[in-house]
């Protein structure tokens, strides 16, 4: 069974960055197309999705602001937010694009204006 154990979230200030992590055990992100989500009250939407070739693609309200990566070695997957906004405030999640593994715990931002 596939467990993702996501890291990194916390405080910050507007205009500052954070760094989330996400761990893979029983499964491999190697050939996987990677994502990551944000939740906010009745709402979870991707913002971010890797593609085998290793290009990432980005909603526009995290375009130029966020980087999703990957270390297949680790078999982790990471999401660098930069010039963070108020409205970056969420709980972040990595899954496998489709079909999803089994959801985390999430990692909570809360960015201050």
């Amino acid at each position: 069974q596939v467990q993702l154990v996501e890291s990194g979230g916390g405080d910050a200030q507007a205009g500052g960055s954070l760094k989330l992590s996400c761990e893979v055990s029983g499964g491999s992100i190697r050939l996987t197309r990677m994502a990551w989500y944000r939740q906010i009250p009745y709402k979870r939407e991707l913002i971010a999705y890797l593609l085998e070739d290793g290009s990432g693609h980005y909603i526009d309200a995290v375009k130029d602001r966020f980087i999703i990566s990957r270390d297949n070695a680790k078999n982790t997957v990471y999401l660098q937010m930069n010039n963070l906004k108020f409205e970056d405030t969420a709980v972040y999640y990595c899954n496998q694009l489709s079909p999803h593994w089994e959801w985390g715990p999430g990692a909570r931002v809360t960015v201050a204006s």
